[in-house]
């Protein structure tokens, strides 16, 4: 794993990323059943968009990030909650104990692994019949605004390939990941709605996304306000958007 690929785009990510739907908070709670006192290592944590929907219901969370720009941003933004452990860590070592953890949650991230060296990570630290949930914000495919998106991704982002974001229902590296290749899959709608400043800022928080010294920087930028003028409305963009997870044992 590349862990510079976001170095430079933390603020961008923690301001224009979107959260995830209450619906798969609710979800998540109520198909593992964790408890009060469950242990959750949100791992490739980021900026802590999804740690800090966990630690909103209370729940102990270890953050394991190895990026330092992603990983300070989020000290800084949930240093308040006494619940919240920073860890400096990767998914493949990740430094957690042995047998320590009652939930793994990875939130945009799973793609950047090593999946072989994380599932033994995972059956390291994970408690008997603890689970791993899989979740991504993705873009639905085949909306007229997502295919102009990545016409304009395609031409300007040198390392672009395609939006991620679990778009298959049943990938590959998932049936190896998961124990006998069994896991529940779920899809919340989360459609997501953009000021142009908004729609800009996600596309620069890609890790594909040209930074502001790169060439194509001003021409990416005009190309996505160009797009976010043709399919707003009074101002406001609405990205057809859903929220996918797949949970299981590993």
């Amino acid at each position: 794993m590349n862990t510079d690929k976001f170095t430079g785009k933390a603020f961008t990510y923690e301001k224009f990323r979107p959260e995830y739907p209450y619906r798969f908070i609710e979800y998540l709670f109520s198909t593992i059943g964790l408890s009060e006192d469950s242990i959750i290592s949100d791992i490739g944590s980021g900026t802590g968009i999804l740690s800090r929907q966990l630690l909103e219901e209370g729940r102990r969370v270890f953050c394991v990030e190895p990026n330092e720009d992603m990983r300070k941003t989020a000290e800084k933004n949930l240093f308040s909650y006494q619940n919240f452990i920073s860890v400096n860590g990767s998914a493949e070592q990740t430094t957690l104990q042995d047998k320590s953890i009652d939930c793994i949650t990875v939130a945009q991230a799973f793609h950047w692994f090593n999946v072989e060296k994380f599932k033994q990570e995972c059956q390291r630290i994970l408690k008997r019949s603890g689970k791993v949930v899989l979740v991504w914000n993705s873009r639905v495919a085949d909306s007229p605004l997502v295919v102009e998106n990545a016409a304009i991704c395609k031409k300007l982002c040198q390392n672009f390939k395609g939006f991620t974001g679990g778009q298959e229902k049943n990938p590959v590296s998932f049936n190896i990941f998961f124990k006998n290749g069994i896991y529940e899959y779920k899809a919340f709608e989360n459609n997501i709605f953009y000021d142009k400043e908004g729609f800009l800022g996600r596309n620069l928080s890609a890790s594909y996304a040209p930074k502001e010294e790169d060439i194509n920087y001003e021409q990416f930028t005009v190309d996505i306000n160009s797009l976010f003028m043709k399919y707003s409305n009074n101002g406001s963009l609405t990205l057809p958007n859903m929220t996918r997870s797949y949970i299981g044992e590993v």
